[in-house]
């Protein structure tokens, strides 16, 4: 079984092998440093990082600083990948929430597009995406061409499983290519641990995927996990949210229950409580503590 799954991991990386070979001249075509790496520091893009140098096509590699980032990533990628390229935003997470008046959130992740989704334009993208283990993934075909999908569903980012291996982004001028969007997460750390490749020190203290810090794609219990990890960047998100609310008010937008930051993040965090409906003719008891304690 062990030799199978080795055999199979092994036609895979020569499938990314060949398939960037096969794409290099259009990558040249569209910029004479060839294909542009959107590279995190995560798994995913170590493996198509390493690949891209087993290949020996022509590419760079950019990484997109957040400015809520994990500091063990950051510093993992300037001590082990010198050559990767630090892009810095155009603003911070911290005044993009007040220039925007509103927390980012899964509806609204408008953080992706402005501190992660600026580069590559007019490259051939080489990105980690992978699909989830799923039936539908076995009706897809080898190389398939993005058709119609509207332009601004396309995040370097994205796991959907509705991805190609390569795609054409026109609202931002790219091509996109997918070399291991089939690959399992067991797939990745084999080709990582067969090839004694670095990784971040994070993925040993029980992280599973490695982002900004507080994502609201994340579940509740990484996001409480993470803030516990990281407790000034809950006060620098509580600091943010009471000038967001500032903001609002002088723009003239109601409060409802954002009444300062701590509300917000408790909003962002875990959403409205929920309220229970009082049943008619139910007979509602509310008493006073103090007058109550002191008639027993």
């Amino acid at each position: 079984m062990e030799q199978l799954y080795l055999f199979e991991i092994e036609k895979k990386m020569k499938d990314a092998v060949e398939l960037l070979n096969m794409c290099e001249p259009a990558a040249l075509a569209m910029n004479p440093a060839g294909f542009y790496l959107a590279f995190s520091g995560g798994k995913d893009s170590l493996v198509i990082y390493h690949l891209a140098k087993m290949a020996g096509v022509r590419f760079e590699a950019h990484y997109h600083l957040t400015t809520v980032d994990p500091p063990e990533l950051v510093h993992f990628i300037r001590r082990i990948y010198p050559d990767v390229i630090i892009d810095y935003p155009p603003i911070t997470m911290w005044n993009l929430i007040i220039k925007k008046q509103l927390p980012p959130y899964r509806n609204a992740r408008y953080c992706c597009s402005v501190l992660k989704e600026t580069g590559g334009e007019g490259r051939f993208v080489i990105t980690g995406v992978r699909w989830q283990e799923s039936r539908k993934r076995e009706s897809r075909g080898a190389v398939e061409v993005l058709g119609k999908r509207k332009p601004d569903l396309i995040l370097n980012n994205d796991n959907e499983e509705s991805r190609r291996i390569i795609e054409n982004c026109q609202l931002k001028g790219k091509r996109i290519i997918n070399p291991i969007i089939s690959w399992t997460e067991n797939e990745v750390w084999l080709f990582i641990y067969s090839l004694k490749i670095s990784y971040c020190e994070l993925y040993d203290c029980g992280f599973r995927r490695l982002g900004c810090i507080g994502c609201p794609l994340a579940s509740v219990k990484n996001r409480e996990w993470e803030f516990k990890r990281y407790p000034k960047y809950r006060e620098a998100y509580i600091r943010t949210f009471d000038r967001m609310v500032e903001a609002r008010r002088a723009a003239g937008k109601t409060d409802g229950n954002w009444r300062n930051g701590e509300a917000v993040f408790n909003w962002w965090m875990y959403g409205n409580p929920k309220r229970e409906k009082q049943v008619e003719g139910q007979m509602e008891l509310d008493y006073d503590v103090e007058a109550f304690d002191e008639a027993v």
